[in-house]
């Protein structure tokens, strides 16, 4: 509860920061190349295998994630594997869609990121971080410290997305610029959806705690975006 409690404290204060002028993003500057997308044999394959998977809603948030995680990784000068980042991205809700009884959605995300990696060929310790960083990403305790910069910029990124944490870090404009490039598509009704799906079919699970306990369907609607 005290990670959870942490999220809230943040994204209320850093939201009345914005509202009041006073954020932080106010005065930063990300320039092009610190929201590269790399280009790989992984990036293609994960990228090919989310579009066969993901609905348009879910795979634009994908794409968002990872834009809004390597710009959080600029502004906080963190060295990150971008290819892992993006492939991480790309796969993170893989499971959402077809959920299984009993099995927690990232774990199947990180089955689905498994076969991408045996794909292509990339190295154990390679695709430990990727699932590690997939399996993680939803929990509120992620760090840099313990979990690396993929988890850490991962979760921040859908985070970002999803309930609008640190979106008080960003430069004016960015936000907007990232979300015409890739539309919400009504992204707010069916995640909670997938979120309310995901919390019946594994009732001891993450999501379903978050639910709960955590307020996230209210997080989800009050995000700072319109849908």
């Amino acid at each position: 509860m005290r990670p959870i409690a942490e999220v809230h404290a943040a994204n209320a204060l850093g939201r009345a920061a914005m509202a009041l002028g006073i954020h932080s993003g106010r005065r930063a500057h990300i320039p092009p190349y610190g929201l590269r997308t790399p280009t790989s044999a992984l990036t293609t394959t994960a990228e090919q295998e989310a579009a066969r998977r993901l609905s348009p809603a879910l795979l634009q948030h994908s794409y968002r994630t990872y834009l809004f995680g390597a710009a959080i990784g600029h502004l906080e000068q963190i060295d990150v594997d971008r290819e892992l980042l993006f492939a991480a991205a790309m796969l993170h809700d893989a499971g959402l869609q077809t959920l299984v009884t009993g099995v927690d959605f990232s774990l199947a995300s990180a089955a689905i990121a498994l076969e991408v990696a045996e794909t292509v060929g990339l190295s154990t310790a390679a695709t430990n971080v990727m699932r590690n960083a997939i399996t993680l990403h939803h929990s509120p305790d992620v760090t840099l410290a313990t979990d690396g910069p993929v988890a850490y910029l991962l979760s921040a990124g859908a985070a970002l997305d999803g309930i609008g944490l640190r979106s008080w870090m960003l430069p004016p404009g960015l936000i907007d610029r990232i979300v015409a490039e890739h539309p919400r598509l009504a992204f707010k009704r069916e995640f909670a959806s997938a979120t309310a799906a995901e919390a019946a079919v594994v009732p001891w699970g993450r999501i379903h705690f978050l639910r709960r306990y955590g307020a996230l369907d209210l997080a989800i609607r009050l995000a700072p975006f319109r849908s």
